[in-house]
């Protein structure tokens, strides 16, 4: 199977424990030609197995699996194969379970019951390196799940080397505000933001918004329930 020029097929490898649910992923993905599905995992030791194997770009990975559950892999996976891009998924929307698979390492995080079109579009948003996860939700999340300090973190020891400005957009990251409206609270570019989210992530050594939200609560950056 090929991509067109300018996108190259995205490899996906689905792992869950449900053959129903396994199948009917699958069958979301694979009429669409910028993806080729290149295997199916009943468990999280045979999803790391078979990453390991086959090398897909994306695991679409189901959080609560037997073995090895999804979370275990997911960090198995940030280590042994960083540049394999993990989707979460489960059950309810909000899962303690999401929140540890977005601290080990998962690029984004969405519900079973998502239509067709949010899948796929999820997929191609984790492969290109942004986190595929609602910014009011993610927040909604961290917040519940996540107690600061939760697991301190070297984090807390490079937040002096972020500028004023880096402080506020990791701030309003944390509290649910996607680029356009950080842009428009702060009165810059939408550019301007990226550039600064990009320090940001640097900065404190985060793959992505999700740890960087995770990040902003557990160093006590903003506090649960304080929504500021």
């Amino acid at each position: 199977m090929s991509g067109t020029v300018d996108q190259p097929v995205i490899r996906v490898l689905i792992a869950d424990d449900q053959p129903l649910v396994r199948r009917g992923l699958a069958l979301i993905l694979t009429p669409d030609p910028a993806f080729d599905v290149v295997g199916e995992a009943a468990d999280g030791a045979e999803a790391v197995a078979l990453a390991q194997e086959l090398r897909p770009d994306v695991v679409v990975m189901d959080i609560r699996m037997p073995v090895m559950d999804g979370v275990a892999a997911t960090e198995r996976l940030a280590v042994e194969l960083p540049e394999c891009r993990v989707l979460a998924l489960s059950t309810f929307d909000m899962d303690e379970y999401v929140v540890s698979a977005l601290r080990a390492g998962a690029a984004g995080f969405l519900p079973k019951d998502i239509s067709p079109e949010e899948l796929v579009t999820a997929v191609r948003v984790v492969h290109g390196g942004e986190a595929a996860v609602a910014p009011r939700l993610l927040t909604r999340l961290i917040s519940t799940y996540v107690r600061a300090p939760h697991r301190p973190r070297a984090v807390t020891a490079t937040v002096g080397d972020l500028t004023p400005r880096e402080l506020e957009v990791w701030r309003l990251m944390a509290v649910g505000l996607d680029n356009a409206q950080i842009a428009d609270s702060m009165e810059i570019s939408v550019s301007t933001v990226k550039n600064h989210i990009t320090s940001v992530f640097g900065k404190l050594s985060v793959r992505d918004r999700a740890q960087a939200v995770i990040a902003a609560y557990e160093s006590g950056l903003v506090e649960v329930g304080s929504g500021k």
